[in-house]
């Protein structure tokens, strides 16, 4: 049985949560969908974008099914809009009620401060993790049906990097937010921090002796190993699971011993 602090916080985010899936499920299945469209078109194809901005989004090519899914769907677009989803969510476990004044009334429940940032930084992990797995319930469906020549365990591969990529930035905005209790803190650092990373990526991608880079962006062991060609890579989705659990962990340290004025 789950705890009543989880039920809660999933009650109370519940049409957040329905609106960001919503939009992710509609964003992926029409990109996906404009596949066999944009497979007549060889020229455009070819064309489509210049190749100095493939190199910087790190696609390798827009010719093959897998190159226009990484491009339309994991390069840039589609991790914005879940790692959008994971900050505002978890800014909403430490940092909103404490603004609001509403702290007071949920340490009112006969938990620990550890045991309640615990409960809450789950219940935000759990409501991220199925927004981000939303794609992969679309892409499933949505990939043979529109005849992209793509394994589905190596869209499954690209899928869970992303889920492991929204428990990274989880960690990092929940530990923010722990130390902060600012939720304009919250947003605004996670976000140059992921915007940060994200250039770090790929200009460590562009530049010659400058790809050692590449290792200190998240976004590397999401898409840096091109799962979408090569498959299933445990040991980059596992870099960013303990990066999320190690910042959640100090998030959740931090705010036990924090002076919240209760």
């Amino acid at each position: 049985m789950l705890p009543a602090l989880v039920h809660k916080t999933w009650r109370d985010d519940r049409r957040a949560v329905i609106g960001w899936a919503v939009g992710v499920a509609a964003f992926t299945a029409t990109y996906t969908g404009f596949y066999a469209s944009f497979q007549g078109a060889a020229e455009l194809k070819q064309d489509a974008l210049p190749q100095g901005m493939l190199d910087f989004l790190g696609i390798a090519d827009m010719l093959s099914a897998a190159g226009y899914l990484q491009a339309t769907v994991f390069s840039l677009i589609g991790p914005l809009l879940v790692l959008m989803c994971a900050v505002t969510l978890t800014a909403r476990t430490i940092a909103r009620p404490e603004e609001d004044g509403g702290m007071e009334l949920l340490l009112a429940n006969p938990l620990s401060r550890m045991a309640f940032a615990r409960q809450r930084l789950a219940a935000a992990s759990a409501a991220v993790s199925a927004v981000a797995a939303i794609p992969l319930l679309v892409l499933i469906l949505v990939v043979p049906a529109v005849g992209m020549d793509i394994p589905l365990s190596n869209v499954a591969a690209a899928c869970a990097g992303l889920v492991a990529l929204v428990w990274c930035f989880t960690g990092i905005a929940f530990l923010i937010g722990a130390a902060t209790g600012r939720r304009g803190t919250v947003l605004a650092v996670t976000g140059v921090v992921a915007v940060a990373t994200y250039m770090v990526n790929a200009i460590g991608g562009m530049l010659d002796g400058w790809g050692w880079l590449r290792w200190l962006s998240p976004f590397h062991y999401f898409i840096g190993t091109d799962p979408l060609h090569t498959g299933w890579h445990p040991a980059e989705l596992l870099v960013l699971a303990a990066v999320g659990a190690l910042t959640g962990a100090a998030g959740v340290i931090l705010f036990d011993r924090r002076d919240v004025g209760v």
